[in-house]
């Protein structure tokens, strides 16, 4: 029989209080504290001070006013109607959506491209692995902005003038960009649209069921396509619900320009394509440590319970490498945000490139340097917790 012992017969001391007394570590630290905080007001406080005398001594104006005034620019390319009469604030706006625009397609488009490259240099096939290798090699030791104008001259200088526009179907391509057939929105569009969020909801169930099985039992589900189908076929049934609409605004070409349809100028195609491949070849290398770091022995338990290569990456492998990769991954997404910047080289209207106008126009450097450096600091700090967010629920939880 066992005895207790005298630490757990005796009873479990208070826990200590902190004392007002310089002799207390953690008083001591208190202070320090707010000495630090004080000295960095003082600080900020004295920039600022100093900085608006000199601009009052210098007659610069200043202040945020200027966003109500009339920016008296037009931009050449908005998700939204903008007219040289309208406000600055507005114009801020219109650069926000496209650095958005850019931002978040080059995210979903670098993270399809550098997952498949990385998962591909773990091919059997040597070609693959060798191809995917030399990918990664070359994009990723090229400046980004070197890319950036090697694929704006390509769409500019290379392709036809409009006159003489490829045609693929209903697309156009050419010295203009790209021109593509947009649907006619009217109800049947969002009735589809609901369709396929109800489709992705079910194929996220469906996903997590399959996993917890797979977990439970070991067996993989045969079907991997299920969570496509779907999404499709409630899309489908959405769509038709709402009328089976098939109007579609097509694009026409003229005898200077290509009308209609939607379209996407050389300039958004050139940010998006320099950013998308450069970012694209550093994921692939965080995909490839995080794959590699994953001990041999899951994917022998895997072969061994009859599963293929496909399966093997898709089930075992990807699940547990997710806790390696997710960190960088968050600083990939970063710096595409930030070097999205770099839009301006080519001329594409995003929010730095309305700051330069505005600057120029108006001469608060400062008010639209710090208009800049918030809105990239909100979107590095979004993208952040999201990801911080999404790494705290793939992480290796404790039972």
């Amino acid at each position: 029989m066992n005895t207790p012992t005298e630490a757990s017969m005796s009873p479990k001391s208070p826990p200590k209080k902190t004392t007002w007394s310089w002799r207390s570590q953690a008083f001591r630290g208190l202070v320090y504290q707010v000495i630090a905080i004080g000295l960095i007001g003082l600080a900020v406080w004295f920039l600022v001070s100093n900085t608006l005398h000199n601009m009052r001594v210098r007659g610069i104006q200043s202040g945020f006013d200027f966003l109500s005034q009339s920016a008296g620019f037009s931009i050449g390319e908005s998700l939204f109607p903008f007219d040289s009469s309208e406000n600055y604030w507005r114009a801020f706006l219109v650069g926000l959506s496209n650095t958005l625009r850019v931002a978040v397609a080059g995210i979903v488009a670098s993270t399809v491209l550098g997952t498949l490259i990385g998962v591909g240099r773990f091919s059997r096939n040597a070609l693959v692995r060798g191809l995917c290798k030399a990918y990664v090699e070359c994009f990723r030791n090229i400046p980004v902005l070197l890319q950036l104008l090697m694929w704006y001259l390509v769409l500019t200088e290379m392709l036809p003038s409009i006159q003489d526009a490829l045609k693929f179907g209903p697309f156009f391509l050419s010295k203009g960009g790209l021109n593509f057939p947009i649907p006619v929105w009217e109800a049947g569009q969002a009735w589809a649209a609901a369709g396929l969020a109800a489709g992705l909801v079910l194929a996220w169930l469906y996903r997590r069921w399959a996993q917890k099985r797979f977990e439970a039992t070991g067996l993989a589900p045969s079907m991997f396509w299920v969570p496509l189908v779907m999404v499709l076929v409630a899309g489908l049934l959405g769509w038709l619900l709402g009328g089976a609409p098939t109007a579609l605004n097509r694009p026409i070409k003229g005898d200077f320009s290509v009308e209609n349809g939607g379209a996407l100028t050389p300039e958004f195609l050139a940010i998006l394509l320099g950013l998308t491949i450069y970012t694209a070849a550093f994921i692939a290398e965080v995909v490839r440590a995080g794959i590699a770091s994953v001990p041999a022995g899951q994917g022998e338990a895997a072969a061994a319970l009859g599963l293929d290569r496909g399966l093997e990456i898709r089930l075992v492998m990807l699940p547990q490498a997710l806790r390696v990769i997710v960190p960088p991954l968050t600083n990939q997404y970063l710096n595409l945000t930030k070097n999205s910047s770099l839009a301006v080289a080519i001329g594409y209207p995003d929010i730095v490139s309305i700051a330069n106008t505005a600057m120029n126009q108006t001469g608060r450097a400062v008010e639209c340097i710090a208009i800049l450096m918030a809105v990239y600091l909100s979107l590095s700090l979004f993208t952040a917790v999201l990801m911080n967010w999404y790494n705290a629920h793939v992480a290796i939880k404790e039972r």
